[in-house]
């Protein structure tokens, strides 16, 4: 009886340490060649018990589905090779089937079948099923099978768990269903940072802002993503000034743990960008010296386009000399700055130093070098990089592309062979295009096209009121103002106007001042126009 005992000892102890050897073997394995040995090895091995042999099989599983050293053919072989696989199996593959990078919709439906077989099966779903599955919807933006799930959510009681919760919030911003979402993050007992986020992020792409603002008011404890996340969301959304106002509250918090990253960083460049708002840029920049940040491509990408878009084109081009590595973007950048200053046979000299470098240009390369072949009057360049787009670098000609090359043309009086080109493209011009030849034809007083140009385009948009100040600014060039007064009555009576009035703003002291058409409730405006005045009378003073 005692020899027995101790048998059963030994055994047991083996089949401990060969569990123990195998499961760090799994965990170690750096090759699919030793993964299929250590399968054999679980399969072959008498001194394992089942339940070992079956908890081995599961972490093979879970190898061969997420590790770099997997493979997800061999975690499907191993799967159908399970015999009555239990929840976690099926949660791995879920798991596996909806996070796969580069999958298409059949690993979507595959893990959908995996949920259906839980149910066949009669196995009851746990709170890790529901948030891989609602991960699918997500990515594919199924809301109604979302929808689906979360009744089955409901039902199996989850509803308090925050994790499935916020998989809810997530799914429903990814498919625009505010209500939804707003709904769901009303309905749960517990939220979190997460959850919080979820629901800022989510309104800020479905273009809320306000929404988003709100929330991000209310919001405790908010960390660098919701920092990040508002910051940039409202430099996206035309909010330039708000953002800067948000990226200064940041700063002056003090907290450590939201100090400004790299993401920070290219949005509130950004915003400068937008602003023209070059000591706030200029500020950032010298941040990033003081922490000793070194430029990445994007950082330094967003300080050669925000320099470039301040009117500093010699600082933009130090800084873009000075990025260790530079990828298509920034090349594209630092080709845009040169064209929107007039540079444009600069812009050139950087596209051929790309070439050399070999970086490979993309389509909106090529706007930026059509751009400054408008811009400088370089017509024969422009004719050839539209071209060479085609039958050199295999870009097809997009609309942009033709309204760049139509422009170039019709600055150059060229109005006939912009019209061949128009009528030449595979697609239908757009308004940009036929407003790149009405610039050209209110330019050098084209009154005959540009009459049926500008007529052309109030059939398209007709509340455009650009089109009709074109229109009359042409026929006024021509001294024809009885018929520049008739268009004019005429958006009178249809209450044709710019619906946004025009401002302008400026950086005084690191402060960013707008002034728009109808004045500002934030700035002083009765004293501003009384000092205006004053300087006026000044000048005509010395000028007498």
């Amino acid at each position: 009886m005692m020899v027995s005992l101790l048998e059963f000892q030994t055994v047991e102890s083996l089949s401990l340490t060969l569990k123990n050897t195998l499961s760090r073997l799994i965990e170690q394995c750096k090759n699919l060649r030793e993964l299929k040995k250590i399968h054999t090895q679980i399969l072959k091995s008498p001194t394992l018990h089942n339940s070992d042999q079956y908890y081995l099989i599961t972490r093979l599983l879970y190898f061969c589905s997420f590790s770099n050293y997997g493979s997800f053919r061999y975690a499907t072989n191993v799967f159908h090779m399970i015999q009555n696989p239990d929840l976690r199996v099926y949660n791995i593959m879920i798991r596996a089937y909806t996070s796969m990078e580069g999958g298409d919709d059949t690993h979507y439906c595959k893990a959908l079948m995996q949920y259906k077989q839980i149910f066949s099966k009669e196995i009851v779903p746990n709170c890790l099923t529901f948030p891989f599955l609602l991960k699918g919807c997500t990515r594919w933006q199924d809301g109604a099978t979302g929808q689906v799930i979360h009744a089955q959510v409901i039902k199996f009681g989850f509803l308090k768990d925050v994790f499935v919760g916020n998989s809810l919030i997530s799914l429903y911003m990814a498919c625009g269903m505010l209500n939804n979402a707003s709904n769901m993050f009303d309905e749960m007992l517990f939220t979190d940072v997460v959850s919080w986020n979820s629901m800022v992020i989510g309104c800020l792409r479905n273009g809320e802002l306000d929404m988003a603002m709100d929330l991000f008011r209310k919001m405790k404890g908010r960390n660098i993503i919701t920092w990040n996340s508002i910051i940039t969301g409202l430099a996206q959304g035309g909010r330039a000034k708000e953002s800067l106002e948000l990226f200064r509250e940041m700063q002056l918090l003090g907290d450590d743990t939201v100090k400004p990253d790299k993401i920070t960083i290219a949005s509130v460049l950004s915003a400068c960008s937008q602003l023209g708002a070059i000591d706030h840029g200029k500020w950032v920049h010298g941040y990033l010296k003081r922490n000793g940040i070194e430029y990445d491509v994007v950082i330094g990408t967003a300080l050669v386009n925000m320099f470039g878009k301040c009117g500093d084109v010699q600082k933009a081009f130090e800084i873009f000399k000075e990025m260790p590595e530079k990828d298509t973007s920034a090349w594209t950048v630092m080709i845009s700055v040169f064209a929107m200053h007039g540079l444009g046979w600069k812009a050139f000299d950087c596209f051929l130093e790309m070439e050399r470098a070999g970086a490979k240009p993309n389509h909106v390369t090529f706007v930026g070098l059509l751009s400054a072949c408008a811009h400088s009057g370089l017509v024969e360049q422009g004719r050839w990089c539209f071209e060479a787009m085609k039958h050199v670098y295999s870009i097809e000609p997009q609309l942009y592309h033709y309204a760049c090359m139509v422009d170039i043309l019709s600055r150059a009086r060229l109005f006939e062979e912009s019209e061949i080109l128009i009528r030449s493209m595979p697609m239908t011009p757009d308004v940009y295009v036929w407003g790149a030849l009405l610039g050209g034809c209110q330019m050098h007083g084209n009154v005959e096209l540009g009459e049926k140009v500008a007529l052309h385009l109030i059939d398209l948009e007709p509340h455009n009121h650009a089109f009709y100040v074109n229109l009359c600014d042409i026929y006024a060039k021509a001294g024809r103002f009885g018929a520049a007064k008739r268009i004019r009555n005429f958006m009178k009576e249809r209450d044709i106007e710019k619906k946004i009035p025009g401002c302008s703003m400026i950086e005084i002291n690191g402060e960013v001042q707008e002034f728009s058409a109808g004045g500002s409730s934030e700035l002083p405006m009765k004293e501003l126009v009384m000092i205006l005045n004053r300087l006026s009378s000044e000048m005509k003073i010395s000028i007498r």
